[in-house]
């Protein structure tokens, strides 16, 4: 039997990725961190997606002690989420150091003990917004050191690393779920579910994501196809 886990956060990135590992695997865990975030909605939104999609089990794990070491303006009320604004360059507020470092090894230590081959998280290169932990680099070079760690080959599955936004709309798109993502999931920085408050960074990369896709479906599918060997 072929089983994975999604690091699922209910936002647009891990539920394009849990609908397509519902289709290329027996059996789905997905996993969700509650670090004390500020956005604390998405909890709720990710746990409600995996009963409805069908995930096999659906685990909370508190990890609030994140919240305490890692200042961010996603973790501290004080610190404003910046509106989307193209000339800002570097690491942006909405880091939060250290976040997949915990995530992705938790996530494998889950895994070892369901006896998953694989954990799916929906990080990407092309679209990731000055994440340092985002990168195809430091995921393989985790995922090295977590499989020595623990003598188990589980491997760190990126489905999105190499796709845009609009790319990623197509790909919940193939798997006929473009609705389901776009109205029921949440990426927005302030809360919001849907096409979220249209204002911050993620909600901006989001949107003309879409659009893009809306307006050029067929190049855009074929080049997601050609990029993940989707038929």
């Amino acid at each position: 039997m072929k089983r994975t886990v999604v690091v699922f956060s209910g936002g647009q990135d891990s539920t394009t990725c849990l609908i397509q590992a519902l289709q290329q695997y027996d059996e789905v865990h997905c996993v969700t961190f509650d670090y004390g975030q500020r956005h604390r909605a998405e909890i709720e939104v990710a746990q409600k997606l995996s009963l409805k999609l069908g995930a096999r089990a659906h685990k909370v794990l508190d990890v609030t002690l994140l919240n305490e070491l890692a200042v961010s303006s996603l973790t501290r009320d004080s610190i404003p989420v910046p509106g989307y604004n193209p000339e800002d360059k570097g690491i942006p507020s909405t880091f939060v150091p250290g976040r997949n470092i915990l995530f992705l090894t938790l996530a494998a230590i889950y895994a070892y003990q369901v006896e998953a081959e694989s954990v799916i998280t929906g990080v990407c290169e092309t679209d990731f917004s000055g994440y340092p932990d985002c990168r195809d680099e430091f995921v393989k070079a985790l995922n090295h050191a977590v499989s020595l760690g623990m003598a188990r080959d589980i491997r760190f599955e990126t489905p999105l690393m190499w796709l845009d936004k609009a790319e990623t709309w197509a790909l919940a798109d193939y798997w006929q779920s473009l609705e389901t993502v776009r109205l029921e999931t949440l990426t927005c920085y302030n809360g919001i579910q849907g096409d979220g408050c249209g204002e911050c960074a993620a909600c901006n990369l989001r949107a003309k994501g879409l659009n893009h896709y809306l307006a050029n479906k067929p190049a855009v599918m074929a080049a997601m196809k050609q990029k993940t060997g989707l038929k």
